[in-house]
């Protein structure tokens, strides 16, 4: 074998080799869930959006929820048994309010009980989504986030608060149109968390609740940890099945600009 065919036996091993790692990566993650699957007797789904980088240029690409992840939640609901629990694990930054919304009311309306998984965080979307459980399930540092609407880049409860500052005949059109969209979305958001979360808290309760989520008193990257989810009146455990954390590492980050670093597997004093 000469040194051409070796140039192009590494480059062929070269390019092979991400696709083989991503097989195995994707080999383990089925067998993770079926074993999660078995031993909960419950449908396990994984909704885990993470930073990726586009294959040629490189630069990053921040993954949310979208209409695609709606379609493929809501068909392994639909394929799920109604006496048949369901799992769902949630690792987002949030997204559409259209297919949350959708996710979520699917979710409210399976008949068997529902519990959604924090491992880390469920912002935004990921929040709405979780308010349709009856029992979200969160690591101690996890944390869930509010669901005021954003419009583009400005919160619509900042763009109310600014309007609601100026005399009407100051503020142009545009602005009054934004604020005018921007209230329609505040009461959508409202009216969906109470749908949401009917049946497990009385009305009062419910609305108070749908106010401080959807009216923009927090930034919309606010940390609500899960003892204020709580006292927020929401049915929140922090008693997370390390196999959830487990079944988490086989969903690393593609892009790596941390710079943390340790050695894998658990410590116990006295450890060697």
């Amino acid at each position: 074998m000469d040194i051409t065919q070796l140039f192009w036996l590494f480059f062929i091993l070269t390019a092979i080799q991400p696709v083989l790692r991503q097989r195995m990566l994707e080999t383990a993650r089925i067998k993770g869930i079926a074993k999660l699957e078995k031993a909960r007797k419950s449908r396990v789904i994984m909704m885990v959006h993470r930073q990726e980088t586009m294959s040629l240029l490189g630069f990053p690409l921040m993954r949310f929820i979208d209409v695609q992840d709606s379609e493929e939640v809501l068909r392994a609901i639909h394929l799920t048994d109604k006496d048949v629990p369901i799992d769902l694990v949630l690792h987002t930054p949030g997204g559409l309010v259209l297919a949350s919304v959708q996710i979520a009311r699917a979710l409210k309306q399976h008949p068997a009980p529902v519990r959604v998984i924090v491992p880390h965080y469920a912002m935004s979307g990921g929040t709405l989504i979780s308010l349709a459980a009856d029992e979200i399930i969160m690591a101690e540092h996890t944390v869930l986030g509010p669901v005021d609407p954003q419009l583009g880049q400005s919160p619509a409860a900042s763009i109310l608060r600014a309007v609601e500052k100026k005399p009407t005949e100051k503020v142009d059109d545009q602005t009054l149109i934004m604020a005018d969209q921007a209230q329609m979305a505040i009461n959508q958001v409202r009216s969906v968390v109470r749908e949401l979360v009917s049946g497990r808290m009385d009305d009062e309760a419910a609305e108070a609740l749908a106010k401080k989520l959807s009216e923009g008193i927090w930034t919309h990257d606010y940390p609500i940890t899960a003892r204020m989810a709580r006292e927020l009146g929401l049915n929140v455990s922090t008693d997370i099945p390390p196999e959830f954390m487990e079944l988490m590492t086989l969903y690393p980050q593609p892009v790596r600009h941390s710079g943390v670093e340790y050695l894998p597997g658990r410590r116990v004093l006295g450890q060697k």
